[in-house]
C-alpha cells in the first residue's frame, strides 16, 4: 500500500472513521501539536543513553499516540490515561527529590540534552494550549477531556524535571 493516496490534494484530511476535514480544523491542529511534541521528544530520546530515560520517553511518545488517536475520533480508554498520568506523576517524584530546591526561573540551556528537553517541553506547552483550544470549541465536553489536559500539564512538568536533571549546570535567569 502506497503512502501517497492523495485523498489530500484539496487541502482536506480524513478523521479517525473517515470524517473529512480541512487541514487546518482546530481537531487536526489539535491531534497535529501533539504529533510534533512526540517527534520532539522522540529528538530528545536519541540524546540519551541510560535505558531508564529512554524507556521513559518511549512510553511517553505511546502515551501520546493514544491521545492523538483520541483527539482524531477514536475512543479512549480513561482508565489507561489515569494509569499514564500516574506513571507520570511518580516519575516526577522520583527525580523531583534529587534536585536542589527551586528558587528562580531557569534558562532553557546547559547541555544539549537539557535544550532538546527543554525544546519538547515547550512544544508539549502548546500542544496543551491548542487542545485547550480545540475542546473550548467542541459542542460538549467529555470527562476525557479533562485527565488529557492534566496529563499533559504533568508531562511538561516531567520534561522540566528532566531537563534540571540533565543540565550539566543549571543556569538561573538574574532578577530583574
Amino acid at each position: 500500500m502506497s503512502i501517497t493516496t492523495k485523498t489530500g490534494d484539496d487541502g482536506t484530511t480524513a478523521l479517525f472513521g473517515g470524517t473529512r476535514v480541512k487541514k487546518n480544523d482546530i481537531q487536526v491542529e489539535a491531534y497535529g501539536a501533539l504529533d510534533e511534541a512526540t517527534s520532539f521528544i522522540g529528538l530528545a530520546q536519541e540524546s540519551f543513553s541510560d535505558k531508564k530515560t529512554k524507556d521513559l520517553l518511549s512510553d511517553i511518545q505511546f502515551h501520546l499516540y493514544l491521545i492523538m488517536a483520541y483527539l482524531s475520533g477514536a475512543k479512549l480508554d480513561a482508565k489507561q490515561v489515569v494509569n499514564n498520568l500516574t506513571y507520570i506523576e511518580k516519575s516526577i517524584q522520583q527525580r523531583e527529590t534529587i534536585l536542589p530546591k527551586l528558587i528562580r526561573f531557569v534558562l532553557p540551556q546547559g547541555s544539549e540534552q537539557t535544550a532538546r528537553l527543554h525544546v519538547a517541553r515547550t512544544i508539549v506547552r502548546s500542544a496543551e494550549r491548542r487542545i485547550v483550544q480545540y475542546i473550548n470549541n467542541k459542542n460538549k465536553k467529555v470527562k476525557n477531556d479533562d485527565i488529557i489536559l492534566r496529563y499533559l500539564n504533568r508531562l511538561s512538568d516531567l520534561l522540566f524535571i528532566l531537563a534540571r536533571k540533565y543540565s550539566k549546570q543549571e543556569v538561573a535567569m538574574k532578577e530583574v
